[in-house]
């Protein structure tokens, strides 16, 4: 009898734990494409995926703390992330996201900016990174590549200090 119930505590203590750690949450449309393409694909050749919807997956390193309309994914190589940026207020991205991992569909585009715009644009993610800006970094016009987050599946880290509890607990 005793050993039936701590198989039976195991057993629950296991969903239990699983499932924590598998709370995916849906952002926006349902995702409808099935084949990823690699963030660093996209980065390399970014005028092939222009105006093109595509499937991306990565690890959320960064969210807008202030009204979740965009998101960071590491790419799959080294020192490569690329931005999900979301109308305001038609998606919001959690905070709580960062750590986590997303699957994101969305579409390509680019972002043309002369000097200024591109000085601009960089004082801006300095500011809200609450980071100092030297405007001498910024010597001539860039592109950023971005993609038009449309629907995403994010799966949240469980924080440390979440337990779950099991039967012989409650």
């Amino acid at each position: 009898m005793k050993l039936s119930s701590i198989v039976f505590t195991f057993v629950i203590f296991s969903f239990f734990t699983f499932s924590a750690f598998a709370q995916a949450e849906k952002y926006g449309e349902e995702l409808s494409l099935t084949e990823k393409i690699k963030i660093s694909q996209i980065l390399e050749s970014p005028q092939d995926y222009i105006g093109k919807r595509v499937l991306v997956q990565g690890d959320v390193l960064d969210v807008c703390k202030n009204s979740g309309c965009w998101m960071m994914l590491r790419s799959d190589k080294d020192g490569q992330e690329i931005r999900i940026k979301v109308k305001d207020g038609e998606i919001v991205f959690p905070v709580e996201a960062i750590g986590g991992n997303a699957v994101v569909e969305g579409e390509v585009y680019a972002i043309e900016l002369d000097e200024e715009g591109a000085r601009d644009y960089m004082e801006h993610l300095a500011e809200d990174a609450g980071l100092e800006f030297d405007p001498t970094t910024v010597t001539g016009p860039m592109t950023i590549y971005q993609i038009k987050g449309l629907g995403a599946v994010i799966t949240s880290p469980v924080k440390s200090g979440d337990e779950v509890q099991t039967e012989t607990e409650m």
